[in-house]
């Protein structure tokens, strides 16, 4: 399989690129793509890292895996594709911006490249998905990678903000150095839990941008 990663990255991963698991998932994941529906297309499985410059990288946000409905997966965890109706998680979150904010925020599009270019890695656990089947790549051992992903970028920067909504992510996050880096976690902003007071008011998107000024890096434009 043809890994679209861009040079910096791959340089970076090269070590667990070449580790056992990682060979044999990229071999399955062909295989997957040939036999089932998958998504986000094999060309956007790395869209996170390759709109997101490592040296840039200034806030990571951890989802668990693509959409899996058609058309909507573009690579980027809670993201979807421009013409796509924005998924009920996404929505909470603009709503949380526009009140942690006091904006008027009326988003068109649930696509959030523009974050990713500023320094957002919007990291999903696993980066691939079967149509209509939720976690159903979980097998494929995704989870190793962005584990070592996530612990390349505690041990080699200094200063990220990383948003850990709901228990998997807060998990995921567990071994994040917290004496170098900003971790804010919450709940997670789908309906259920949203409405279960454990998303709205959490107030991360200006937290994040607090304390990114404090360490004299440009604050991330939400909307």
């Amino acid at each position: 399989m043809q890994i679209n990663l861009n040079s910096k990255w791959k340089s970076i991963l090269s070590d667990e690129m070449q580790k056992t698991y990682f060979l044999y998932l990229m071999e399955s994941l062909e295989s997957e793509y040939q036999e089932n529906k998958c998504f986000p297309p094999m060309d956007l499985i790395f869209s996170a890292f390759n709109h997101c410059d490592f040296s840039n990288l200034k806030l990571v946000i951890i989802g668990q895996d693509p959409y899996h409905g058609e058309g909507e997966a573009n690579g980027l965890c809670f993201s979807v594709n421009d013409g796509v109706k924005i998924p009920p998680s996404l929505r909470n979150i603009f709503r949380e911006i526009n009140e942690d904010l006091d904006s008027i925020f009326l988003p068109t599009s649930g696509n959030l490249e523009p974050w990713a270019k500023q320094g957002v890695l919007l990291l999903n656990a696993s980066l691939s998905v079967r149509k209509d089947t939720p976690n159903s790549h979980k097998h494929l051992k995704w989870n190793l990678f962005t584990d070592a992903v996530i612990q390349k970028i505690s041990d080699e920067n200094k200063g990220v903000v990383f948003l850990l909504w709901g228990a998997f992510a807060h998990k995921k996050g567990s071994k994040i150095d917290r004496n170098k880096h900003l971790v804010l976690e919450s709940g997670h902003p789908s309906p259920m839990s949203a409405n279960q007071g454990k998303w709205f008011g959490n107030k991360h998107f200006s937290k994040a941008n607090e304390y990114l000024k404090k360490q004299g890096k440009t604050e991330i434009s939400w909307f």
